[in-house]
């Protein structure tokens, strides 16, 4: 359960069908909420990387607001069906995360809302701090995750369309 922020939780999620489309745009709005000057906390996808997997399962995340890039998910060799995620590396991003300056952001954004968040691990424990120190939260999530997500946020986080400028418009809002 999250801690309302005032009379309101300041949280909304993103997603999309197009497979990628929300790390894009999480990615696009970051980069320019950061040329406007405003403080960020979180994750979001480092573009740049290539997967080396058929299934683009392999993925390193940018530690907002300067880094690092961290290697969430694992080799586990050809014809594996088993989850990629890293574990340990999942951590290091939420521990860099949680000893940067989450509490002075002016919006903590995440990637995605995934399995280990799901398990009550992984970022919940940022989202959280964020919440309690009244600073908004921006979440991608999966249409399977969505249910998941809803209740977790108990029911208070509002559906952004996989838009560009409906997210920026709704953080600036916001911030």
């Amino acid at each position: 359960m999250l801690i309302k922020a005032g009379n309101r939780m300041k949280i909304a999620y993103v997603s999309s069908d197009k497979q990628g489309e929300t790390d894009l745009l999480l990615t696009a709005v970051a980069e320019q909420l950061s040329k406007d000057g405003c403080s960020l906390s979180g994750v979001v996808k480092e573009m740049n990387y290539a997967s080396s997997f058929e299934n683009g399962c392999d993925m390193k995340v940018r530690v907002l607001p300067d880094g690092p890039v961290i290697k969430i998910t694992q080799d586990l060799g050809a014809g594996s069906g088993a989850c990629r995620l890293d574990p340990g590396a999942i951590a290091n991003a939420v521990s860099n995360v949680e000893t940067g300056p989450l509490a002075q952001a002016d919006l903590f954004i995440l990637n995605k809302f995934g399995p280990e968040e799901m398990a009550g691990r992984g970022f919940v424990s940022a989202i959280g701090s964020a919440a309690s120190f009244g600073v908004p939260v921006l979440v991608g999530v999966s249409r399977p995750n969505i249910p998941a997500f809803v209740a977790f946020s108990d029911e208070l986080a509002q559906a952004l369309p996989p838009d560009f400028d409906a997210i920026l418009n709704w953080s600036r809002a916001e911030i």
